[in-house]
């Protein structure tokens, strides 16, 4: 017989309370208590939960487990390997969020074309003549990519029962609903039934599971926190729709680490990988113009080069304005502060304004280095001369620190045919100050920094 019960669910947490309250005593945030009804039916159990007593487990001794290497599939994309850790892992489930038209879809769709795998892509969002045209514009073709359009999680489950997939593509999990709830699709208890039931399903079959996830205004992924914990991996698919380049970000990775990034171009005919991202992060100028300047950085294993922009000018207002794209504008202020205290340099009346290239975000403290001589060059209105670039991280008082992987940002500077690197004089040690046409300057303090720049 059917239970009806009515419970408030917080949207941010997903912590449930028998009666409404205006604040959520969990998470601690305000009016975030959403009504929900939810009817269970123990006669009529749906797939969804018989999925998950497939199999009985017992206790066992750490000892008594028998530890086996995971295969992974490898793609044909590079770039989405790197950023799952090597592969896709039998069993996982991963999610994958972003804005609107981002082009998550063309992603998943070109995954599921390449082949290699009999994928099972379920969509609730488009019907199958608007997936056939986008594999269509992509060029693609593949004997082994199966549509369905369902939103009934189980009906689902019995597409997947009767093909048998190595890949099943779920577009997207705010579509899908349980039979199980009364409750509409995309709400707090459907995506969290739901996730939990494909959670269960992955782990029992031993099939992956991609989920497609939508985000809510602040740029978090729509649903409860409780989405995030029970996936394997989630994955953010950033960009700008002004900007032909697509970054795809590891926020969590249980087989592998989180700081790799993949980096796609946005194309007509869909997203092509780019192999060399320093050539596409660094502008292309047939003069050197002041407030530029080249950082090497690091991403999970990949070095790659950035470029930083600062435009320093007279300020027309009573405060000075501070702008920042791509970078912390509290990390950029304490700059500021460090070049005025134990450089000399005065921005107090000068409106500041940085930006990475590229439409990235980088959080890499060796760049600082950089920041600190684009900003210098921009206020002096000095070009830094072609073919420099910085890595270094700038304390409080003044130094600059040694930072991490040194010998990967010289031989990415190198290979682009960079021939001047400032670097910490605390990284020399058993480093070579020059690495075939490239010369390694050594700095300890900014003061030095500011007297190589203006001499």
């Amino acid at each position: 017989m059917s239970k009806v019960r009515t419970s408030y669910v917080c949207s941010n947490c997903g912590t449930s309370y028998a009666r409404w309250e205006g604040k959520c005593a969990s998470c601690g945030t305000w009016n975030s208590l959403q009504e929900e009804v939810v009817i269970r039916n123990n006669e009529d159990m749906p797939l969804s939960r018989k999925a998950g007593r497939k199999s009985a487990s017992k206790p066992k001794l750490l000892g008594q487990v028998e530890s086996s290497g995971t295969t992974r599939f490898v793609t044909r994309d590079m770039e989405f390997n790197r950023v799952l850790g090597g592969g896709i892992v039998p069993g996982s489930i991963v999610l994958i969020g972003g804005h609107p038209g981002i082009g998550k879809s063309t992603l998943l769709l070109q995954l599921a074309l390449e082949g290699g795998l009999k994928v099972l892509y379920v969509s609730g969002e488009e019907s199958e003549e608007q997936i056939k045209l986008r594999a269509d514009r992509i060029g693609q073709s593949s004997e082994s990519c199966f549509l369905f359009t369902e939103t009934n999680l189980d009906l689902i489950f019995q597409a997947i029962d009767e093909l048998e997939p190595g890949l099943v593509i779920i577009d997207s999990i705010q579509t899908a609903y349980s039979p199980l709830l009364e409750s509409t699709p995309g709400s707090i208890s459907q995506i969290r039934e739901c996730t939990g039931a494909l959670q269960r399903y992955a782990k029992t079959s031993g099939i992956p599971i991609f989920i497609i996830g939508h985000i809510n205004k602040e740029g978090d992924i729509a649903g409860p926190k409780l989405l995030e914990h029970i996936v394997d991996t989630v994955l953010q698919f950033e960009g700008d729709n002004n900007n032909i380049y697509r970054i795809l970000r590891t926020k969590k990775n249980r087989f592998g680490s989180t700081d790799e990034l993949g980096i796609y171009e946005m194309r007509g005919t869909g997203l092509r990988q780019v192999d060399n991202p320093s050539e596409m992060l660094i502008s292309q100028k047939d003069e050197d113009l002041s407030g530029s300047a080249i950082a090497a950085t690091v991403e999970g294993l990949r070095p790659m080069l950035i470029e930083a922009q600062a435009l320093v000018s007279s300020s027309v207002y009573s405060t000075s304005q501070r702008s920042a794209t791509g970078f912390d504008l509290r990390r950029l202020a304490m700059l500021l502060a460090v070049l005025e205290k134990r450089a000399g340099v005065h921005f107090i009346q000068q409106d500041v304004f940085l930006n990475i290239a590229g439409g990235i975000r980088v959080d890499d403290p060796a760049i600082d280095l950089a920041i600190a001589a684009a900003l210098i060059s921009s206020l002096e209105d000095n070009a830094i001369p072609e073919g420099w670039c910085f890595a270094g991280e700038i304390g409080l008082s003044g130094e600059i620190r040694a930072v991490n992987r040194i010998e990967s940002r010289i031989q990415e500077a190198s290979k682009l045919g960079f021939t001047n690197m400032v670097v910490s004089k605390y990284n020399m040690k058993g480093i070579s100050a020059s690495h075939g046409t490239l010369k390694l300057h050594p700095l300890g303090k900014v003061t030095e920094l500011v007297t190589l720049l203006l001499g």
